[in-house]
């Protein structure tokens, strides 16, 4: 089974991220699993989903924007940012719209090209799961949580900046 991070934790992943997503009739490929599906599969297919057995989540795409999201957001226990590419950061932005704007509680899982050298930037933005791109060593990647003791900047984490904790 795929391992992830989560609350600073390896664990078990039991959720499928649905990448090429057409149709419904991907959902016979994973019957009674849990997937997380893209956002575009959501919005042309959501009321083949409802009669699903399984959990379903969605993610969203770097261009896509988190105010697209719409009802669906209370409905998800996860919501997964890709990072198509490591050097894409607007999934940051997303993080820390959708903790700050939308009060958001539930997961924010980082998919796509997650690096460990990111990790500890992505948790101070709202992001609680990380999947790792496959050749990232899960316990090296625990280590960067600790990388830094401290941040400079507001976060949502940390919302008061250094200067006015002194």
């Amino acid at each position: 089974m795929p391992k992830l991070i989560r609350n600073g934790e390896i664990v078990d992943d039991h959720w499928s991220v649905l990448k090429e997503a057409t149709g419904p009739e991907v959902l016979t490929t994973v019957p009674g699993k849990n997937f997380i599906a893209p956002l575009k599969f959501w919005k042309f297919y959501g009321n083949e989903l409802q009669d699903y057995y399984g959990e379903k989540a969605l993610w969203l795409d770097s261009d896509e924007d988190v105010n697209d999201i719409g009802d669906l957001l209370n409905d998800m226990p996860i919501i997964a940012l890709n990072f198509p590419v490591f050097s894409d950061g607007r999934a940051y932005s997303k993080a820390r719209e959708l903790r700050e704007k939308f009060g958001y509680q539930g997961e924010i899982r980082a998919i796509g090209d997650v690096l460990r050298d990111q990790i500890y930037f992505m948790s101070r933005c709202g992001f609680d799961a990380f999947a790792l791109r496959h050749d990232q060593d899960a316990e090296a990647c625990l280590q960067a949580f600790n990388d830094f003791h401290t941040g400079y900047q507001a976060s949502v984490v940390e919302p008061t900046p250094l200067f006015r904790r002194r």
